[in-house]
């Protein structure tokens, strides 16, 4: 059984026609298995900062979420309860280039996933939480392949745009930019989250517009 809609709300309580983006991130399957086994361990491990999280069920009767917060980060884990075992992980990442004014409201979000449980719709209903809680998305400068198919999906209900994020200053460009804007790694898109507009989401982060 796989997650069956697109935007399950259960979230946690602590989280209460576009062009192609740069496409050029990839993840070795081996390392990718280690690094959750690792996090897996500590889960485990009694003492561990890892130990003992919060859990929140699905609508998949075999899988759970942990989650936690640290440093304004958010990290969301998916078990699966049949194995006993991690199966990844979404963090919503603070982006050391916004402003502070910004910061407050915008994540990057990036998931990795064990080969087998990927295309089962986690990674978009963990974004889809965080976008319900009112969450602002941006990408960082590159995204995989999977991701920018992912983000194209989420763009079908919340609104994307673009932005130039130079200096610690947000500049919106608009829901299309040019082959040459859009090959600038200044260039990123959002996400809006429940309740933005681009015009609140502006007066929020001090955002300017082009021209």
């Amino acid at each position: 059984m796989v997650l069956t809609t697109p935007c399950p709300r259960l979230l946690p309580r602590w989280l209460s026609g576009l062009m192609e983006l740069r496409i050029d991130v990839s993840h070795d399957p081996k390392r990718l298995d280690e690094e959750i086994g690792s996090i897996n361990d500590r889960i485990r491990t009694p003492g561990d900062a890892l130990h003992g999280m919060s859990r929140t069920l699905t609508d998949d009767p075999e899988l759970v979420l942990r989650h936690r917060e640290a440093d304004g980060e958010f990290y969301v884990y998916v078990e699966d309860l049949r194995r006993r075992e991690l199966v990844g992980y979404t963090v919503f990442n603070r982006l050391i280039e916004l402003s502070r004014r910004a910061d407050r409201y915008v994540r990057a979000p990036h998931s990795r996933y064990h080969a087998g449980y990927q295309r089962r719709g986690l990674a978009t209903a963990i974004y889809c939480w965080g976008l319900d809680a009112g969450l602002c998305l941006m990408t960082g400068a590159r995204q995989s392949t999977g991701a920018h198919a992912l983000w194209h999906s989420l763009a079908r209900r919340y609104e994307l745009g673009y932005v130039d994020l130079r200096g610690k200053t947000l500049t919106y460009l608009g829901r299309e930019v040019s082959a040459q804007v859009l090959d600038d790694l200044h260039t990123r898109m959002v996400l809006l989250g429940e309740g933005w507009t681009v015009h609140r989401f502006a007066q929020a982060t001090d955002m300017r517009f082009a021209g």
